[in-house]
């Protein structure tokens, strides 16, 4: 096949590579294809090339294509003059097809997981997504890839006229919306209403791009659990997953009846809790401050971030995420002991990764304070050779037996020792820590804040305040302790 410059986005390569497309589009594909085209059928010298069979089936799939693209094309030719002729008609219809409530083709409910991810990932790539840093725009499409109701999200929340609705409606108690806005808004309650969102059903969701609870691992936050635990999306108030210690193998005789090799298999469970936040602020910032809206988002992110860090590491699960240190500190056959109460030694990290089963060592991390961290670092000495990690000038000591090390700050340092089982250090597969949410943040708007000027004096007065009332919900918990060790002080 001779060669020929094409760019490779607008080169189809079957039908379905013309769904979802733009009538731009399809003429930049309609011209890629008869570049294309030409180059099979005639040399540069204008001469008729003899087609191999390959080429053969090229041309006549390009052919295909070609013409199903036409009939596209001269289709919306004539229903755009029939919009042009009645312009409200117009502006209903294509709200409708934008939004997905009436073309069965672009309603997100009735798109197959693999459409909503196509487009969402096409939403991603456009200029929408320009103000995304590029690790946050990985963080979103990773979501989008594996999470069919993340890309539907994005789908219905990621466009001018949502965002624009969105912004008004955190900011003025009594927005008024254009048509297009109106139909944006539709759109985002028709989507919480595919799955169970019982007490967030009136809150106005954040778009994807700016949502804090979405891209917090982008935000250089410090959150290690957002980058090594395993992240699910529900649609109800738990995760419910299946674990097994595996299947029992063992040899026999010629002819001997086989043994009953069925796995024992378990349910753990992740229980979704509400976080809240909220954000008082004075009528003149809402109205003088351009960016409020995404200020108040970072501000969101920021607090939110730091609750969760707390949370999933020492979360009772009461009422609140359960955290790692909470489950491994409860299982007996999870801690290691360390070798001299009150300190740690050189023999302490041996003990610790000796402890873990081999099949976690793989994929396993570290998880400790800047207390601990600095203990090991210290550890190499004169007559212990082998202990030495980095030099005083270095940050953190960031691999012990060629595993990340990350930090929690809520992780007990060592110069703290309350209880016997506390914990000091974590070793383990984080895939086995099991992060829950269900959806993404929303965000209302609280009109006028109150109070009373003396308590008990009268009925309360307004402040000259509105609030920002935000509310996410998530949890966590273990699904396999096997998976973890934990260095103890006794």
């Amino acid at each position: 096949m001779p060669d020929t410059e094409v760019h490779e986005e607008f080169m189809p390569e079957s039908m379905d590579d013309l769904r979802g497309r733009t009538p731009d589009e399809l003429r930049k594909m309609a011209e890629v294809l008869d570049a294309h085209l030409k180059s099979l059928h005639q040399s540069d010298e204008g001469e008729l090339r003899e087609l191999s069979a390959d080429e053969e089936s090229a041309f006549n799939l390009g052919m295909q294509l070609r013409n199903e693209i036409l009939d596209r094309l001269d289709k919306h030719t004539k229903i755009a003059e029939v919009f042009r002729r009645r312009p409200a008609v117009v502006q209903q219809a294509m709200a409708n097809i934008r939004y997905g409530l009436d073309d069965p083709a672009g309603d997100t409910r009735r798109l197959t997981n693999s459409e909503a991810r196509d487009r969402a990932l096409r939403v991603l790539d456009s200029r929408d997504a320009g103000d995304l840093s590029a690790p946050a725009k990985d963080q979103v499409e990773r979501f989008a890839r594996r999470d069919h109701v993340m890309a539907r999200r994005i789908l219905v929340t990621e466009n001018e006229d949502y965002r624009s609705a969105w912004l008004k409606m955190v900011t003025d108690p009594h927005p008024v919306l254009t048509p297009e806005e109106n139909r944006a808004v539709q759109a985002w309650y028709e989507f919480r209403a595919m799955g169970d969102w019982t007490t967030t059903a009136g809150g106005f969701g954040i778009p994807v791009f700016i949502d804090p609870s979405i891209i917090l691992t982008a935000q250089e936050s410090g959150n290690p659990f957002l980058s090594i635990a395993r992240q699910v999306t529900v649609n109800t108030n738990q995760w419910k997953g299946v674990s097994s210690a595996g299947v029992t193998w063992a040899f026999q005789t010629e002819a001997a009846t086989a043994t009953d090799n069925s796995p024992t298999l378990a349910q753990p469970a992740v229980l979704v809790h509400m976080a809240r936040g909220f954000i008082p602020f004075s009528i003149e910032v809402g109205q003088d401050y351009p960016s409020f809206a995404s200020e108040m988002s970072t501000l969101l992110a920021q607090g939110y971030d730091e609750l969760l860090v707390d949370k999933f590491t020492r979360g009772s699960g009461t009422n609140e995420p359960k955290g790692i240190l909470t489950g491994l500190s409860a299982t007996a056959g999870d801690r290691v002991v360390v070798t001299t109460p009150g300190s740690i030694v050189a023999a302490d990290p041996y003990k610790l990764w000796a402890a873990l089963p081999q099949k976690y060592r793989r994929g396993a991390s570290w998880l400790m304070s800047i207390g601990v961290n600095n203990a090991i670092r210290q550890l190499g000495a004169a007559n212990v050779f082998h202990g030495y990690t980095v030099n005083l000038p270095a940050e953190w000591a960031d691999q012990l037996f060629g595993k990340a090390v990350y930090e929690s700050p809520y992780m007990p340092p060592t110069t703290t020792w309350t209880t016997t089982a506390e914990g000091q250090a974590i070793v383990g597969d984080f895939s086995n820590f099991v992060v829950a949410r269900n959806g993404g943040m929303s965000v209302e708007l609280i009109p006028q804040l109150v109070q009373q000027v003396t308590a008990g004096s009268g009925p309360a007065v307004p402040t000259g305040q509105r609030g920002w009332f935000a509310y996410a919900r998530i949890g966590s918990d273990c699904s396999n302790v096997s998976g973890f060790r934990l260095l103890v002080h006794g």
